[in-house]
């Protein structure tokens, strides 16, 4: 990778932190590499996806300024997403930059993958200092995964998984919750994440974009439904822990494992948020369920001066808004137009 036109300093910047209007402080960055991916999973994408021009994409080298001027700000988290980050071409150099910037500024640097390409990089990841990542999981049988990643094979994920875990990555997975795909799949999931040692999160599916003809009506299974089936067979005790996202977990009493839950349409997670996103463009998201963005690109892009970078970031997150408008009750299936790959997961 070519040297970045910023040169981190790894010093703290002594700027006042981000703080958006409803006094929450804004610590947790979650950044898109890429809008690609190697799967097409049917509530996340249209099997035949329109992806942007390779050319509108930000460079690594402007990817790793613009995160340094976020960690300067005061984030201390940083999560790489996509689309699939694990496909972009040389990614290996921004995560060697990022991990640079581990005990100066930032307590943690992960990804959320779908673990196809986990058996190739697991290795250099944990050796950076990457010490866990999210696994998006939603079934363990073969034909199901191949069904609803039209494009993906299970034992591919699996390996990757492996691997992670062997190189002492600590695994969560991710499951979508969508009903009448995985709803018998509840118990034998947990299962194995117990016998595996990975924690489990279960996430609602939100609804973003076209998905090619699929209806989120129909594949939305709430998760108040699917913790109550837990609790007919399990003792679930709910845990203050916060790991800075939007879960919320409990206890399984009888096994000892931990289990998530992510509900932005049954019980919204808006209150404590202190999570933005950067997209693969140079897009700023103060809020997942809203259209409002900032342009983030055209900052980079006018002038070497962090100022102005920073600046642009302090105007965006002053429009942070209060909460989402994730709603399913008015018979829609989607209320955000962009793709969840567009955004960052």
């Amino acid at each position: 990778m070519n040297a970045p036109s910023h040169p981190p300093s790894f010093a703290p910047s002594g700027a006042a932190p981000l703080i958006d209007p409803f006094a929450r402080a804004i610590t947790y960055l979650r950044v898109s590499v890429t809008d690609r991916c190697d799967f097409r999973c049917t509530y996340c994408m249209a099997e035949h996806m329109q992806f942007l021009p390779k050319a509108d994409l930000l460079t690594l080298e402007e990817l790793e300024r613009l995160s340094h001027s976020f960690i300067d700000l005061g984030v201390r988290k940083l999560r790489i997403t996509g689309g699939e980050p694990l496909v972009r071409r040389n990614i290996m150099s921004f995560f060697r930059a990022m991990s640079e910037r581990l005990g100066s500024g930032l307590d943690e640097l992960t990804l959320t993958t779908n673990g196809s390409q986990l058996a190739r990089f697991a290795d250099e990841l944990a050796g950076i200092g990457v010490r866990r990542i999210n696994v998006s999981l939603d079934t363990l049988d073969p034909d199901r995964f191949a069904a609803i990643t039209r494009w993906g094979r299970l034992p591919q994920v699996l390996d990757g998984i492996r691997a992670a875990a062997a190189a002492g990555i600590r695994v969560k997975i991710n499951t979508v919750a969508l009903k009448g795909f995985n709803e018998d799949e509840l118990f034998p999931l947990l299962d194995w994440c117990a016998d595996q040692g990975h924690d489990l999160t279960f996430i609602e599916v939100m609804p973003m974009g076209d998905i090619g003809g699929e209806d989120r009506l129909d594949q939305y299974w709430p998760l108040s439904d699917l913790r109550a089936r837990l609790a007919e067979r399990l003792t679930l005790t709910p845990l203050a822990e916060r790991t800075g996202g939007p879960a919320r977990y409990v206890r399984v009493e009888e096994t000892g494992q931990k289990i998530g839950f992510i509900t932005p349409l049954t019980h919204n997670f808006c209150e404590s948020c202190n999570r933005v996103r950067v997209t693969c463009t140079g897009e700023l998201f103060m809020c997942l369920g809203q259209e409002d963005r900032a342009d983030l690109r055209a900052a980079l892009r006018a002038s070497d001066d962090e100022a102005l970078l920073q600046s642009a970031i302090r105007e965006a997150i002053a429009r942070k808004p209060k909460g989402h408008d994730f709603d399913y009750s008015r018979g829609v299936g989607g209320k955000v137009s962009r793709n969840m790959s567009h955004t960052g997961g």
